[in-house]
């Protein structure tokens, strides 16, 4: 197993004013550098408080970029449908030659109503959207003088400067939260993935994870070299009780801006999102006691956490990459400097059972 941070901030202005976020954020970069973990990554959201700090990602990882030397830096996820192709392609062709080739390129479809609706952008559209804008983004970085004709986009010849460094492009990946159907449709298309256990149960990620690699195995590509991200909510403590009182002030605040933010979902319906209109339900209904017990937060002490990593390996092997939320903007600076120190060296060094 690997492991590295993903920032998604759910604070807004009256919580923690943007700059003091970024200044905070950038510190735990150098820390996670200095710790060794293996990469940093970061969504991109729009007007709420749930990761509307984060409209471009490739801006906080350019940063990064530029204060680090050795970690790998990851979109988690952009999404094609809001920007042009080129436009987009040419940022993390940037990113990857400003990085030295350290680029990991996540998409994903989005689903918020209201950030469809700003940028005009019917939400039935979004499934072609991405495909269509991933599938150009990959030609733009390994074809010269290409000209593309798609049902949205129609371009070209043109050739993308500059070229990615890493090849034949930066690895890509699929970030879903909850169609099995992308699960698969990433399989054969040999993309990596990306996705959250917080929102289905462990017997459903189990099955899509099956059908993932299923699918990975039967486009003739080697079975475990894909490359599986999940991220989980992290807080730990040397003391039991303080983890989880911050732990679950850190979860309610989170479910209460991803609450704020579906609410759109009470009255919009898409055939592109089926099920999407109980998300307003299941935001009421999350706790944080539930959540848990059925695994789907790392919050404890050194030893617990250790427990809580090999429950996960065990459930979905020993060869999946997690990407640690140590830092939403509701706690400390310090609160996150020491989950991230008390990872790397209590809990990593001493992984013992399938995490090791």
């Amino acid at each position: 197993m690997k492991f590295g941070i993903v920032f998604f901030p759910t604070v807004g202005p009256a919580d923690k004013p943007a700059d003091q976020y970024f200044d905070e954020a950038l510190r735990l970069v150098d820390l996670a550098e200095e710790l060794g973990f293996d990469h940093v990554k970061i969504v991109e959201h729009y007007f709420f408080s749930y990761g509307g700090y984060s409209p471009d990602p490739v801006t906080f990882l350019a940063a990064a970029a530029g204060r680090t030397r050795r970690i790998r830096l990851g979109t988690s996820a952009t999404i094609p449908a809001f920007q042009h192709p080129v436009k987009l392609a040419g940022k993390l062709a940037m990113l990857d030659n400003i990085s030295g080739g350290r680029v990991d390129a996540a998409f994903g479809r989005a689903f918020l109503p209201d950030e469809f609706k700003a940028f005009g952008i019917p939400i039935d559209e979004s499934k072609d959207r991405f495909a269509e804008g991933v599938a150009a983004i990959k030609r733009l970085w390994t074809e010269e003088e290409l000209e593309f004709e798609g049902s949205f986009h129609r371009f070209g010849p043109v050739t993308l400067l500059p070229r990615p460094v890493q090849h034949p492009h930066p690895p890509v990946f699929v970030t879903t939260a909850r169609s099995a159907e992308s699960c698969a449709e990433a399989g054969r298309a040999g993309h990596h993935l990306q996705t959250v256990p917080n929102v289905m149960s462990t017997e459903e990620l189990q099955n899509r994870l099956a059908v993932y690699r299923s699918e990975w195995a039967a486009s003739g590509r080697e079975p475990g070299t894909e490359r599986i991200h999940f991220s989980y909510p992290c807080v730990v403590a040397e003391d039991d009780e303080e983890a989880r009182r911050k732990g679950r002030l850190d979860d309610d605040r989170n479910s209460a801006a991803i609450r704020e933010a579906v609410a759109a979902w009470g009255t919009t319906r898409s055939e592109a999102y089926p099920g999407y209109e109980k998300l307003v339900e299941a935001t009421r209904s999350s706790h944080f006691e539930s959540k848990m017990e059925q695994g789907k937060l790392l919050i404890g002490t050194p030893e617990q956490v250790r427990g809580q990593l090999d429950r996960i390996a065990g459930w979905f092997g020993d060869d999946i990459t997690i990407s640690l939320g140590v830092h939403s903007g509701h706690l400390s600076f310090e609160d996150a400097a020491t989950t991230m120190r008390l990872m790397a060296q209590e809990v990593l060094p001493k992984l013992t059972g399938a995490g090791a």
